[in-house]
């Protein structure tokens, strides 16, 4: 797919070969069994390179891969009522404290059913006490309030050094 004649030549380790006709520079790659490769084309003499394009377009895709693969952040939900019980209450504070080693979010909702809301004072105590259990592993980012029919709290866990 090179169209000019005069190619200014490097070879795959990166010695430069000088300017070669493009017959040349095309036989000396398959001499080598290597491809022959326009790098920079804008150039005066364009400047080509002896590569193993496969490889070359392999180590790219592979780059291009790495680079897309990011580490994304989930908030995980734990759904509590205000008279949830202290047994279950511990259980899901060792589900949090999990999440929370993972690197995710938790999202602590209290759901509030009737007239249970008449009674949020137990909801903010049980949120009060997940905080305190859950202290040395993650800060809260968003304090308790009130949404609707429940209460929501947000917790990161805390940077690792």
């Amino acid at each position: 797919m090179i169209r000019t004649d005069k190619l200014r030549v490097i070879d795959a380790e990166g010695r430069q070969l000088g300017i070669l006709t493009t017959d040349q520079a095309l036989a000396a790659a398959a001499e080598q069994g290597l491809d022959l490769v326009e790098v920079s084309p804008n150039a005066d003499p364009p400047v080509c390179r002896f590569m193993d394009y496969g490889k070359f377009k392999y180590q790219q895709s592979k780059k291009l891969h790495k680079k897309s693969v990011q580490s994304t952040v989930h908030v995980k939900e734990i759904k509590l009522r205000p008279y949830t019980g202290k047994h279950d209450l511990e259980v899901k504070i060792r589900h949090i404290l999990e999440f929370l080693e993972k690197g995710h979010k938790v999202k602590i909702s209290v759901v509030f059913r009737g007239r249970e809301i008449l009674h949020q004072e137990h909801a903010f105590a049980l949120l009060q006490e997940i905080k305190e259990a859950v202290q040395e592993h993650g800060i809260t980012e968003q304090e308790a309030r009130l949404e609707g029919r429940n209460i929501l709290m947000l917790l990161t866990g805390k940077k690792q050094k």
